[in-house]
């Protein structure tokens, strides 16, 4: 068990405020692996002062220098990815196979992509007299949920670094410990005082007092539409500005000339994936009606590949929920398909056999479910598809864009041509065509209540940046020497 009783806070690691720990439970073995400090608001405004003294002489760092850092970054954790793929293991759930590839391989990658970027951005331009600078926005919060937490970590606090903001990073108390490993390797490296800093606790007690934080310029925040509402409302009292990657309920649309047997593999593998513990998951799967006996079988029998176990153990595809929570509000939701008329088609609110500890949950599927029903319209994070049932394709847009959500997508078709036409209908912030791959360098984020900004690449840097006009003289020798490169 590990006892993290420590906080990095300008450049140190210091005991938190108060006295009171939170344990961190292994969602396989239900057993306390460690505890982290349940930091409070002294420790809040201590990292934001921290922050803030640290700002002006990090904000006009080169990015060039900016990005060896995030690059030496990259590498102290490339050097600990098994460490880091087991704690997330632990942690999250994800067998570990698919946690050093997806949980440590992403979050690596995108600090090597935002070195390479603070050196390639276009930083200024000039447009007619003026010379238009982008500018750091400042003190910038980071607030990361527990499913992908390293890589939410990552796409923010990277992009924050190599945009010139200094950051205070609180992770999920759910799922810390490698914010932990995180902060030992940016102390590591050497990075200036006061950069980058590391509180934990709860979201109620140090997230809101982070949030409300008169020195904070910017909250970055990736979790619940409820927690994103509620940061919205708090920020609003000082007109901070608000970057919000929330909850979906994502559509993956298949037309009637699409391959059925790649588009229910591919809709189901992106809907269980890190036992469905993923905002963009694609948990609902539309399909002709006249095709509906055919997907119906097809879905149960890709279903029968999700074999439930020890995330550990090298055979499972499926590993635990979060938490016991977690596990009974997904159960919950299950019940509640089965109550409403949906047609149970494999999985169900019972525990997989031989599994007496974890939270595990069946990979469920639902046919005939109706477009209007709970399991089809609220995000349930738990590895349950939903599959429905559509006459026309005007039919399909209007079920896909038919929740408050719209972050993620795919449609499936006989040709791009054909899924691209549908993908532009449907009101979402990304749309896989024909299994196109996740792109580390596109934006990532959300229309309507799935968020506000993106994350990732170029534009997950712009989030952080402001414009600033510098108005000249149409003749004046500055503004010629830049126009001139």
């Amino acid at each position: 068990m590990q006892k993290r009783d420590t906080l990095y806070i300008n450049g140190k690691w210091v005991p938190a405020s108060g006295r009171n720990t939170i344990d961190v439970i292994n969602a396989s073995t239900e057993e306390v692996m460690a505890s982290i400090p349940d930091g409070d608001e002294n420790d809040a405004n201590a990292a934001v002062a921290a922050a803030r003294a640290a700002f002006d002489a990090w904000s006009t760092t080169p990015p060039a220098k900016r990005g060896e850092y995030l690059r030496k970054i990259q590498e102290g954790l490339k050097a600990r990815s098994e460490e880091l793929a087991k704690i997330i293991t632990g942690e999250v759930g994800m067998p570990l196979k698919l946690s050093a590839m997806i949980q440590v391989g992403s979050p690596v990658a995108n600090f090597g992509i935002y070195a390479k970027l603070a050196n390639a951005f276009q930083w200024q331009e000039v447009t007619g007299n003026s010379l238009v600078v982008r500018e750091p926005v400042g003190v910038a919060v980071c607030i990361t949920p527990w499913n992908y937490p390293l890589h939410q970590i990552a796409a923010k606090v990277a992009a924050a670094l190599a945009a010139g903001c200094t950051v205070v990073l609180k992770p999920s108390e759910v799922a810390p410990l490698n914010a932990f490993v995180l902060a030992e390797v940016i102390d590591s490296v050497g990075l200036p005082p006061g950069v980058f800093n590391l509180v934990t606790g709860t979201g109620p007690v140090i997230g809101e007092a982070l949030v409300r934080h008169p020195d904070v310029d910017m909250i970055s925040f990736t979790g619940s539409t409820r927690a994103g509402k509620r940061i919205s409302e708090v920020a609003s009292a000082s007109v901070k500005r608000v970057a919000l990657e929330l909850g979906g309920k994502s559509a993956s649309v298949i037309l009637d000339d699409a391959d059925f047997a790649a588009a229910v593999k591919g809709t189901i593998n992106a809907c269980f994936l890190n036992s469905g513990q993923t905002c963009s998951a694609h948990t609902r799967m539309l399909v002709p009606e006249s095709r509906y006996e055919e997907v119906a079988k097809l879905a149960v029998e890709a279903a029968k590949g999700f074999t439930v176990g020890d995330p550990f153990g090298g055979a499972a595809r499926l590993g635990p929920l979060i938490s016991d929570a977690q596990r009974e509000r997904v159960r919950n939701y299950i019940r509640k398909g089965m109550e409403e008329g949906a047609e149970l088609l494999c999985g169900g609110p019972d525990a997989p056999e031989g599994l007496p500890k974890g939270y595990y949950v069946k990979p469920t599927i639902f046919g005939r479910v109706k477009p209007d029903s709970t399991i089809a319209q609220e995000e349930i994070f738990g590895p349950v598809l939903s599959i429905i049932t559509y006459r026309d394709e005007d039919e399909a847009a209007k079920i896909a864009n038919g929740t408050l959500y719209g972050l993620s997508g795919a449609v499936w078709a006989g040709s791009d041509e054909r899924a691209m036409k549908m993908a532009r209908r449907m009101r979402t912030g990304q749309v896989e065509i024909n299994g196109g791959q996740f792109n580390l360098g596109a934006p990532f984020g959300g229309y309507k209540q799935s968020g506000r900004g993106r994350e990732m690449g170029a534009y997950g840097l712009e989030e952080f940046l402001e414009y600033k006009s510098l108005q000249f003289r149409p003749d004046a020798a500055a503004l010629k020497e830049d126009a001139a490169g």
